[in-house]
Order: structure tokens, then sequence, then C-alpha cells
């Protein structure tokens, strides 16, 4: 990286973008989540036990804060580059002196920064509610650091991939949300028939959602070090694709 300067300067201007509308970028997710958390707790609380002495708030809390931060991670990204083509400033952006690195990473960070805002955000909000408690502070770190960043490099493929506004939403609402909400944010995987459960080993959400929830109560699914295998995986190969896009200038020069 020849730029750090600029690097920076792109980075703060992301963060800028999302930071002035805060309420909507910001709080609004966390009301969301914690509309989540009032309903499916008013409907299962009494009936559902996941895991031995864990009841079911504390379960689906970590699973609630983590796709609140992939989400929000995600649409950071693809929202930034779509408005940046739609109204034709993008040019401002590729003129610059940055390689395609530190385009990457400049998005990227600020994608990340938003879904640890809004993670922290509906956790300070929840513990109000729901008494979770952090075993291991460093493997919640590690699967945030790792959903978000995900995402954020998700997003910017979308970004990179989408014309318009429609296309980002129908990639928005017909591949990250069903991945989603069938990652075992509401249940666990055990609790699946066949071969629903096998499916849904195939799903890279599921790892992000297991292992951070492993982080929290100390019991998951799979193996942490399995998820944490899985994620690295999917983040090196989703960094990798899309700095390739931006270094060949897919939908962007055109």
């Amino acid at each position: 990286m020849n730029n750090p300067r600029g690097m920076w300067t792109l980075f703060r201007k992301e963060m800028s973008r999302f930071m002035k509308v805060s309420v909507q970028t910001v709080l609004t997710p966390v009301v969301t989540s914690l509309l989540y958390l009032m309903v499916f707790l008013q409907v299962l609380k009494e009936h559902v036990e996941v895991y031995p002495g864990v009841v079911y708030s504390v379960f689906l809390l970590p699973g609630l804060i983590m796709m609140s931060m992939i989400q929000n991670a995600f649409a950071n990204s693809s929202s930034s580059l779509i408005q940046s083509k739609m109204m034709g400033n993008l040019v401002f952006v590729l003129l610059a002196p940055l390689s395609s690195l530190e385009i990457y990473f400049a998005f990227v960070a600020a994608a990340i920064l938003r879904g640890l805002l809004v993670g922290i955000g509906v956790y300070i909000a929840a513990i109000w509610f729901v008494p979770l408690h952090i075993t291991n502070i460093g493997v919640v770190l590690v699967f945030a650091l790792l959903g978000t960043a995900s995402l954020g490099a998700l997003g910017l493929l979308a970004g990179i991939w989408s014309r318009q506004f429609e296309q980002l939403a129908a990639f928005q609402n017909f591949v990250v949300l069903p991945l989603s909400f069938l990652s075992g944010v509401f249940y666990s995987i055990h609790s699946l028939p066949d071969p629903w459960a096998a499916v849904s080993r195939f799903n890279p959400f599921f790892y992000m959602i297991d292992g951070f929830r492993y982080g929290f109560l100390g019991a998951s699914d799979v193996s942490p070090t399995l998820s944490i295998g899985v994620m690295s995986a999917f983040f090196v190969l989703l960094s990798v694709f899309c700095i390739w896009l931006l270094h060949t200038g897919y939908k962007l020069r055109d």
C-alpha cells in the first residue's frame, strides 16, 4: 500500500457517510433486534431449552447480535458503492491514486465499524432484559471481526455486480437474508430433521453465528476451531475475488 493517507481519507468518508444518518444506520437496527427478541421471548421462552441449563433468551441473543452486525456490514459497503455508481461520483474514487487493495480496505473497514457499533448497541440495550455474560471475549471478537469483514467484502462484491438499486435489493433479499435466517439464529441445527441439518453445514453464515454464540455460552453445535477455519477461508476467498474485480474495473469503469 503506497497511499495510506488516501486510504484513511476514503475510510473517513465512508465512516462519515453512515454516521451522519446514525439514527437510520445504527439505532434502527438496534430497535429491530430488540423487537425480534421481545416477540420470540413471549412466544418461546417457556417452551424451548436448546442447551442444558441455557434458557432460550440467552441462546437467542448472541445470534441476533451477530445477525444485526453482518447485515449492517453488508448494507454499508454495498449501499455506498451503488450510490456512488448511481450518482456518478465513483469516478473520483477511481481517479484517486489509490490501489484496489487500498479501496478494498477502506470500504471493508468502514463496514466493520458500522457492524460493530450496531452489535455493541444491541448488546447494551438487550442486557437490560436478558442476563447475557461473555465466556470468552477473544472468541467473541474474532468472530465479530471475521463476520463483519466477510459481509463487508460480500457487500462490496454485490455493489460491484449491481447496476441499479433493484439488483442490489434482489441480492440482499434472495442471498443475504435467507442465509442469515437459516443460519441457526433462532434454533440449533441439531433440532432440524435430515437433510436440512446437513444442508445447514454448507451455509457459511451458520459458522459465524455458532462460533460467536460459543464465545458467550461456551457451547456450540460444531467445534469453534472448525468455525474459525471455515470463516477464515470464506473471508479470504471473498477478499481475493473482490480485490481482483476492483483491479480489473469490472462494471466500474464501463
